[in-house]
């Protein structure tokens, strides 16, 4: 049987005051630790439109999607297999986030240069901070 890797999408979202919109993951791997909200494609599915799904599923907020951060293919970026996720810049104005689906919290934190996130998720941040977040740097 052909093997392929698992599609993800991931969402860099940032506040006015910004501030990195991240989830507490409800289940492993990675469980109780920050990541950037996100998730499987399902068959069928656009990427963006399964970026704009995840983030809606987990943080209840209705997202509007400005650009590809980047394309994440390391096999070894996910512990249950090799996955490929595309991240975006999205924009969510003055939504505050609820934790729904597999988020255990959802929250716009400060300082999340402070923190580990899952995955590859600060690689992702990094690249996000590079392009220019089009919020206020905090």
């Amino acid at each position: 049987m052909h093997k392929q890797p698992a599609l993800a999408a991931d969402c860099v979202v940032f506040d006015r005051d910004g501030r990195l919109l991240l989830i507490r993951r409800k289940n492993p791997p990675f469980q109780g630790q920050y990541a950037l909200p996100g998730g499987f494609v399902e068959y069928g599915e656009r990427m963006e439109d399964a970026a704009l799904r995840e983030l809606k599923e987990e943080t209840g907020i209705d997202g509007k999607l400005i650009r590809l951060v980047g394309v994440y293919s390391r096999p070894d970026r996910d512990p249950r297999g090799h996955c490929v996720s595309a991240a975006y810049r999205i924009e969510a104005g003055d939504q505050l986030p609820v934790a729904a689906d597999d988020a255990a919290e959802a929250e716009f934190v400060a300082d999340y240069r402070k923190e580990r996130l899952a995955f590859d998720h600060d690689e992702i941040v990094a690249d996000a901070l590079t392009q220019g977040t089009g919020a206020k740097e905090a």
